[in-house]
């Protein structure tokens, strides 16, 4: 117990450092609105990939989905905020956005997540095409394909950089509770888990839940940066982009999420410059990461801060 209120205490203590940093950099002019950008891009990468590494790489789903429940939320936040243009307005419209994600999630999950492997992530696929066609032909609320502009911008980094705290702590707990051990039973043998009493199909559809609801937020957080949102920006490329970074993090590690994402982040500015052969660059690392570090950056390990060793998960894996 000591032990754990320790780490805490460090970990507290690392974020808050990290926090005034950046602030003192960004106030300084040291860092400016370019790099303001790439840490929101950051920011609202690790929610979602967070997210996806929740799904399939705790509990062993496979979801191509996340994309639409991020429509959701940044759609939410679009159409309310028009009629509240307040910060107050901002909040209710995320959470409006997390209702209707969650509830969502809740319906297609239990017909969904009965299936396995491809036919599962084709139907998560379908899910979030869905709701992109329904944002198309939305007509005057959502635009239609024109999608919403002047969408007054709420979203700084100091907020995205408390959410992504505050849901990374959130899915740290979550995975640590007795329901998270659930969720870990299911990935690595569903019959056994049945066996022992686990209701798998409602320990997958929990998971599939936080999962959507996060994500919503993190739409909600998009949107309010960037001022304007077009059904295109929900295609499964998004969701394909967030689940490459949580597979090269390594599935299983939510640090290595993070890890992953400020990496990739941080290559796609250094890339800016190499516009023409940039996409190569980045497909080459990302293929010399994966031969040479086939289980992702950290594997199924999590970056603890005793020497910052990797301390492997004990959960039989």
């Amino acid at each position: 117990m000591r032990k754990n209120k320790k780490s805490l205490g460090t970990w507290l203590i690392i974020i808050a450092c990290l926090f005034f940093t950046l602030n003192f950099l960004i106030n300084g002019g040291i860092l400016g609105p370019y790099h303001v950008q790439i840490l929101m891009g950051i920011g609202i990468s690790i929610i979602m990939a967070m997210g996806t590494n929740l799904v399939l790489g705790f509990s062993g789903q496979f979801p191509l989905g996340q994309a639409g429940f991020m429509a959701i939320g940044a759609y939410a936040t679009a159409i309310f905020t028009n009629y509240m243009p307040t910060y107050l307005g901002f909040y209710i419209s995320m959470l409006l956005g997390v209702l209707i994600a969650g509830l969502l999630a809740i319906i297609v999950g239990f017909p969904t997540l009965r299936l396995k492997g491809d036919y599962l992530a084709i139907a998560t696929l379908g899910v979030a095409e869905i709701i992109r066609m329904a944002i198309v032909n939305g007509g005057d609320i959502t635009n239609g394909a024109a999608g919403l502009t002047g969408i007054l911008r709420y979203s700084t980094w100091p907020v995205v950089f408390i959410f992504v705290v505050l849901i990374a702590v959130a899915m740290l707990n979550f995975l640590r509770s007795s329901i998270g051990r659930h969720v870990i039973s299911v990935r690595e043998n569903e019959i056994a888990a049945e066996s022992m009493g686990v209701n798998t199909t409602k320990i997958k559809v929990l998971t599939f839940t936080f999962a959507a609801m996060t994500a919503s937020i993190a739409g909600s957080l998009y949107v309010a940066y960037i001022g304007t949102v077009v059904p295109k920006d929900f295609t499964i490329m998004r969701s394909i982009d967030y689940l490459i970074i949580a597979v090269l993090g390594g599935l299983g590690s939510m640090t290595g999420t993070i890890l992953a994402a400020i990496v990739l982040g941080v290559l796609n500015m250094y890339l800016q410059s190499f516009s023409d052969i940039r996409m190569i660059i980045y497909s080459i690392a990302l293929i010399l990461v994966m031969v040479f570090k086939p289980g992702g950056l950290m594997g199924t390990k999590e970056l603890v801060l005793s020497g910052l060793l990797f301390n492997k998960k004990k959960e039989g894996r």
